[in-house]
């Protein structure tokens, strides 16, 4: 089985920002020569989140709202009152979109739907650098 491993730097302007991640994960998968296995995709931190969605306008305004009514922001937060950072919903967010996916591989492809893509979701309060780490896992044949 082979392994192969990239570090993708995403500058993202926080809170809500959603980036469409489909075509630097296929360069991955089509660098790495695996056409069979598996591609985890990871973001380190804790107020971030990798998960798919159609990445189309609706949506794009959709999942902002949607996590604004489960975790709005301008409340006050324990986070916040312990860190005075004022990004506890953000830590919510996170925790509820997960860190990282894993997509099985087939034939060389992902096999995401159609209308699936992978999305890099930022939900802090300020512009970060974020790093994914992407890993393909698989064999050759």
């Amino acid at each position: 089985m082979k392994v192969h491993t990239e570090t993708l730097n995403i500058n993202t302007e926080g809170f809500p920002d959603i980036i469409d991640l489909s075509g630097d994960i296929r360069k991955v998968l089509s660098k790495s020569g695996i056409r069979n296995g598996v591609m985890t995709i990871f973001v380190p931190g804790s107020t971030a989140g990798v998960t798919t969605i159609e990445y189309e306008p609706g949506l794009l305004k959709d999942l902002p709202a949607f996590c604004e009514k489960l975790t709005p922001r301008g409340i006050t937060y324990q986070h916040d009152a312990t860190w005075h950072d004022g990004n506890g919903y953000a830590h919510l967010l996170a925790a509820l979109f997960k860190p990282s996916l894993q997509v099985p591989i087939e034939n060389g492809s992902l096999t995401l739907g159609t209308w699936q893509q992978v999305v890099l979701t930022d939900f802090d309060n300020r512009q970060r650098q974020r790093k994914l780490i992407v890993q393909v896992m698989g064999n050759e044949e």
